[in-house]
């Protein structure tokens, strides 16, 4: 993992309440008090957002704001993944089991799991 995404997950893991995250001077430390939903939520929002500056980035050909954007989205993704107590390690870890799978072989044995989670219940 980079050094940057590491630095990253370090601060927003110390912003969680049980660490002395601080509502009233931490912008991730509000996030974690408001909640999954309000998580949650900002996820949708930056990802709208994503999808709304790469259709202006390909008219325009500047990929400044698609750039901005994404990084948001990451940022606010790796914030959801610290409310779960995921890593973005767990993350990685799942792009390198999917590492040489086609893209069609991937999806149906995630169908396949499924399927066979639910047979379980």
């Amino acid at each position: 993992m980079s050094n940057t995404l590491r630095r990253l997950t370090d601060v927003i893991e110390s912003r969680k309440l049980d660490k002395g995250g601080d509502p009233d001077k931490s912008y991730i430390a509000r996030l974690f008090a408001k909640g999954d939903d309000a998580i949650l939520k900002k996820i949708g929002e930056e990802a709208t957002e994503t999808v709304m500056a790469a259709k202006d980035a390909r008219v325009s050909g500047d990929m400044t704001g698609l750039v901005y954007e994404c990084a948001d989205l990451w940022f606010h993704s790796l914030i959801m993944l610290a409310q779960f107590n995921l890593s973005p390690e767990t993350v990685l870890a799942e792009l390198a089991r999917r590492e040489g799978l086609s893209g069609l072989e991937e999806k149906a044995a995630r169908k396949d799991e499924l399927r066979d989670q639910h047979e379980q219940h």
